[in-house]
């Protein structure tokens, strides 16, 4: 599959003269769901407290998880994909964020070991590490376990001796002697500490839902920083999983052309990109990537705002649930108005997967009643009972759209429990590479929609050519 990229993970890159010193650790799991967020989130804020930039990342194509640790730190979390990014991009994407900061966490995703496929560990949160000469805290979920947990530890530790293994962390404790009864055995045979023990609290639990966690801009959140920096203050080592993090070797990355080198020296263009409660799934890169070659990201609300922000010559529709928030959306006239205008004039426009379905005549919710959207794409959206598509996939550019030239190449995934039904809007967007018989979206002038989530790193022209497509728009 190499062949049909536009970058190779096999290069390698050459490091900068000065490696940089940066404090970091990866907190990776035994398995999805045993407390990486709740973990990684309240350290940063513990970490926050006592006076550090903290730079959390979060493992994988994953927008959720990072709106938690963003609040948690104060600080824009950003994704780090090795399957997505070349390894030279991923380096640089962390190399830049972290520059600076007092410390960097980053979440893993699923399992420690599980990545793209079973055979190997690409895309992996160890490979990550690896790539980030990170230490790794391991959190296990003990809630149903005692010396079994031990088996469980020594196992992991011993899967790859390389690894980075610094300790564990336990979460769903019942109680001092329920800990003792982990804590001993696992010592005993990995000869590595607990650093931490969270007890069984529901005030430590972040609801759910189909995709995974709420996301933070839905939640009450006030107080809840603080009370996982209480909670791992209280039951974690913060002194020693700082010092761990201390301990990492210095850091080196270099330049791989995504940024420009230098300011461009082009006039800015704004570029509207809807973020409230229904749409907030952006790779934070994307917008740094945008506004570095020149494209000044305008937020605007979908939900709350009669128009676009003035003056924008781009407009950018990114993820989230506008099947939750359906009817609002629907009640939002002006805006929807304003949004199939600004198509119909040919602005240059973006939209992944719930800005997809936005731009459809209608959402049919899990309730089966449909609501109105914007109605560029004649076709509606779907709601089913189970996830319609889930995983990684290369697209190749049919024609040319805004991102990608025609024949070009990308990485992204796709997650959505939607599928659009009705006549296309133009013609496909995409092939998948992985399966040459599929299309995926549409594209009519400049005009991309898709349900394909893409991280613009994932092709060095994608952020500069969207930019230049807004410039010309104004211009004409």
């Amino acid at each position: 599959m190499g062949s049909t990229l536009p970058y190779n993970n096999s290069v390698s890159d050459a490091p900068p003269p000065t490696p940089l010193t940066i404090p970091r650790l990866l907190i990776g799991g035994v398995t999805s769901g045993v407390g990486k967020t709740t973990v990684a989130a309240g350290l940063a804020a513990a970490f926050r407290r006592r006076g550090l930039r903290v730079q959390p990342f979060k493992c994988g194509p994953d927008y959720i998880d990072p709106s938690h640790l963003t609040r948690a730190a104060g600080t824009p979390a950003r994704n780090l994909d090795s399957w997505i990014l070349p390894h030279g991009v991923l380096r640089e994407v962390f190399g830049r964020a972290a520059a600076g900061a007092g410390i960097a966490v980053v979440e893993g995703m699923m399992g420690l070991f599980d990545g793209r496929a079973g055979e190997d560990t690409t895309g992996s949160s160890a490979e990550i590490a690896a790539l980030l000469q990170a230490p790794v805290l391991l959190v296990l979920d003990v809630g149903k376990v005692a010396r079994s947990a031990a088996a469980v530890a020594l196992g992991f530790q011993r899967f790859d001796p390389s690894l980075r293994l610094a300790g564990f962390i336990l979460n769903n404790v019942a109680n001092p002697r329920h800990r003792a009864m982990v804590e001993g055995p696992l010592t005993e045979v990995t000869g590595l500490p607990v650093l931490g023990a969270l007890p069984r609290s529901e005030a430590l639990r972040i609801p759910e839902r189909h995709l995974g966690l709420v996301p933070d801009a839905e939640l009450e959140a006030g107080g809840r920083p603080e009370v996982l920096a209480s909670a791992a203050e209280t039951h974690c080592d913060v002194a020693a999983i700082a010092a761990i993090a201390a301990g990492a070797p210095p850091f080196a990355w270099a330049p791989t052309g995504l940024f420009p080198q230098a300011p461009v020296a082009a006039p800015p263009v704004r570029i509207a990109v809807a973020r409230d409660r229904a749409f907030n799934f952006y790779y934070e890169d994307n917008l740094d990537l945008l506004a570095a070659w020149g494209g000044v990201p305008a937020f605007f609300s979908p939900l709350d705002d009669g128009a676009l922000p003035a003056g924008s010559a781009g407009l950018y529709l990114g993820g989230g649930f506008p099947e939750v928030f359906a009817a609002e959306l629907a009640a939002n006239g002006a805006m929807r108005r304003a949004v199939a205008g600004a198509v119909d004039a040919g602005m240059p426009v973006v939209a992944e997967c719930g800005g997809l379905m936005y731009l459809a005549s209608g959402i049919t919710d899990a309730t089966g009643a449909t609501h109105p959207m914007v109605g560029v794409l004649p076709g509606r959206c779907v709601m089913r009972q189970r996830r319609s598509r889930l995983g990684y996939l290369t697209v190749r550019a049919r024609g040319a759209t805004p991102l990608l030239a025609p024949g070009e190449a990308a990485r992204g995934h796709e997650f959505h429990w939607s599928d659009y039904e009705g006549p296309p809007a133009g013609e496909p967007a995409f092939t998948v590479v992985e399966d040459g018989a599929r299309t995926e979206g549409f594209a009519a002038g400049n005009l991309v929609a898709s349900y394909v989530h893409l991280h613009f790193g994932a092709g060095p022209g994608m952020a500069r050519r969207f930019v230049a497509a807004c410039r010309t728009w104004r211009g004409q």
